[in-house]
């Protein structure tokens, strides 16, 4: 399958890796792109040599933001909606892990796209924020506040400011901050340690980060806990 926006590779070990590639726009996520990440990430979640995905940018920045040429196109703005709505939904909801490494700016839709994913590393040059709230548009508040809590969340959401790898990571939004030429090792090294659980267990795991947020307690501790403890002795026996 063919890209123009996305660089897609396979590797024999089950890790893949997604390359935002659009490099002198800042990997600025276009409809294309949407649609592109949209096509890649349908094809991979059915896909058994595809146990985990490594999510980059090309040119030493994430992402930018959305186009926003293609926003100002007021003949394309139902498009343009129905794209974004669906690719949001698509990598929130992918049952496979997906690791962001992060290297120069992760901006508006950009820091949309990194919280989206599962684990996030960055290098020590990396920026991150809200600007779009300056020109009009509401940013993405609710997963930013799984990540790192209501209060910080309501800060970066309202205020557009920008911080620091050093900022993100104390605050929880990434995991990790390595240095730029080690970023792509460490993300490896990170997706060889989750494919080497079995994929199915994985899958059933990452189920609770997308289907929970909304449960309590006991309705989560039922899935998480008495769900798979049964269904593991199940097979246990068999």
């Amino acid at each position: 399958m063919g890209f123009e926006t996305i660089l897609v590779g396979r590797r024999d070990d089950g890790i893949c890796v997604l390359t935002l590639s659009r490099p002198e726009k800042r990997n600025a996520i276009s409809l294309l792109m949407r649609q592109e990440i949209l096509a890649c990430l349908h094809d991979w979640e059915t896909s058994p040599g595809v146990r985990a995905v490594i999510l980059c940018g090309a040119g030493g920045t994430f992402s930018a933001g959305f186009d926003l040429q293609e926003f100002q196109q007021h003949d394309r703005a139902q498009e343009v909606f129905e794209s974004s709505a669906a690719y949001h939904r698509a990598v929130w909801k992918f049952p496979k892990p997906v690791i962001a490494a992060i290297q120069g700016h992760a901006l508006g839709g950009g820091l949309d796209l990194a919280v989206l994913c599962d684990v996030r590393i960055c290098s020590d040059a990396a920026v991150f924020g809200h600007p779009e709230i300056k020109f009009g548009a509401p940013p993405l508040f609710t997963p930013l506040r799984w990540i790192i809590g209501d209060g910080r969340a309501r800060d970066l959401c309202l205020t557009g400011r920008k911080i620091t790898a050093q900022e993100a990571y104390r605050i929880g939004l990434v995991s990790e901050v390595v240095s730029e030429d080690l970023l792509m090792e460490r993300a490896l090294a990170i997706g060889t340690s989750i494919v080497q659980a079995p994929a199915e267990t994985v899958e059933y795991t990452k189920g609770f980060f997308t289907g929970n947020t909304d449960k309590g307690f006991e309705e989560s501790f039922q899935i998480e806990h008495d769900r798979a403890f049964r269904d593991f002795l199940l097979k246990r026996r068999t």
